[in-house]
């Protein structure tokens, strides 16, 4: 097992660098000049040119790059913002609390009612309750996030007065950003785990496990539901790290000071470090949900552990 966390960790490196490179380069080859975003239109162009030299922009590229991957790895410092003068990465740690427990919250909601509809739906093939689930799905996997937003604010705020519109720091105010970020992720969840269970209940160890005798909803609890769960984990574990990733419009929808509206307004005015070290934080959170998904393959599939020993 150790051998296959590790592989799985040396993974990682590649992608996060190969992240990191196209990130740079994409900044590198924007016409601004960061010297002059940081003294400001008006200041004299022998400042700027000395700036320029203390902040190491006239070396090559691969100079640079490199000075940036060793200052991240080796001393911590991804850089300083442009507009408050802080660390970047002091700003990230303290608007990605709100977006990692928005996507929680709208990971749980999709798990906890995708998973069960899905069985259900399986079980219960072509019934009124599987077409109505099918129907729902399709609905929220087609609505966008940002109409879905609005209508619940009209909804719940405007007209019936029961949860605040914006804000992350209560119960009431958490409901309405986790269920509209969560929407679109049921829907899939519930797709993938009604296509995956309907494999399973049709293979000839199911038919076994009924043919002794056992009561249908064992045959489905112990013997059905871990296979079926491990193509469904592959998409949780993608859809958390798009919720990750993909939280910018629910965040400006209910004004919440997360990852993705900081991201946002760095990038509306020019603040390269931060974005920079945004997607690399981003990345790093979505590299690490997908080592999780991995290693929890090897706990409910004991041949992919196997492998490694």
């Amino acid at each position: 097992m150790l051998r296959y966390i590790l592989r799985r960790c040396a993974m990682l490196v590649p992608v996060l660098l190969g992240v990191v490179f196209i990130v740079f380069l994409m900044l590198y080859v924007t016409p601004d000049d960061p010297a002059r975003m940081v003294l400001g239109e008006q200041a004299p162009q022998a400042d700027v040119d000395n700036l320029r030299q203390e902040m190491g922009l006239n070396d090559p590229f691969l100079v640079q790059f490199g000075r940036y991957v060793y200052k991240a790895v080796v001393e911590g410092d991804i850089g300083r913002s442009y507009i408050t003068k802080r660390p970047v990465l002091n700003e990230l740690m303290a608007a990605f609390p709100v977006t990692l427990k928005l996507s929680a919250l709208a990971m749980g909601i999709a798990l906890l009612v995708g998973i069960p509809c899905g069985i259900v739906t399986a079980v219960k093939q072509y019934s009124i309750f599987d077409n109505i689930v099918t129907l729902f799905a399709l609905i929220g996997i087609s609505m966008p996030v940002f109409w879905l937003g609005l209508l619940m604010i009209l909804l719940f705020t405007v007209k019936l007065n029961w949860l605040p519109p914006s804000g992350f720091d209560s119960f009431d105010a958490m409901i309405m950003p986790a269920a509209t970020l969560g929407l679109q992720s049921v829907a899939i969840i519930t797709r993938m785990t009604r296509s995956s269970m309907l494999e399973v209940v049709r293979q000839d160890y199911i038919c076994t496990a009924r043919a002794k005798g056992q009561k249908e909803s064992v045959v489905i609890r112990k013997h059905a539901l871990p296979n079926a769960l491990v193509p469904v984990v592959t998409i949780a574990g993608i859809q958390f790290g798009i919720l990750l990733g993909g939280a910018v419009l629910t965040e400006i929808i209910f004004s919440l000071p997360g990852l993705g509206r900081l991201m946002v307004s760095s990038i509306e005015m020019r603040d390269y470090p931060m974005v920079q070290g945004g997607v690399l934080f981003i990345a790093l959170a979505f590299c690490l949900v997908n080592l999780g998904v991995d290693l929890l393959y090897a706990w409910l599939d004991p041949r992919i552990k196997s492998q490694y020993v």
